[in-house]
């Protein structure tokens, strides 16, 4: 049984599958970085504490800010699934903003 190769920006617990080569580098904080297809590049960065995307010389005009953006909704380690998401650091950024706006 041979397993297809994963981008080194999905994480081992991620069972999902890439969508395409990769095409942004994602970096932490201390600059420390994976490239990554958009799908678990997004997934990563939305992960990360002041995480950065960038594109990598060869991606398709829009792949970092498609990244930034889906990263913006996706809620961190989205394969912990089941787990309560109580707390803004288990939530996503649009779903903290949401809730913000209604503790207004």
């Amino acid at each position: 049984m041979s397993s297809v190769p994963r981008c080194p920006a999905a994480h081992p617990e991620d069972p999902t599958p890439c969508d395409g080569p990769p095409v942004v580098t994602v970096l932490d904080a201390s600059n420390a970085g994976a490239d990554g297809c958009e799908h678990h590049a997004a997934r990563l960065l939305a992960s990360l504490a002041s995480g950065r995307v960038y594109s990598l010389p060869d991606a398709p005009a829009g792949a970092a800010i498609r990244v930034f953006k889906a990263a913006d909704t996706i809620a961190p380690f989205p394969w912990c699934e089941g787990a309560p998401r109580t707390q803004p650091s288990q939530r996503s950024h649009a779903e903290n903003r949401r809730l913000r706006g209604w503790m207004r």
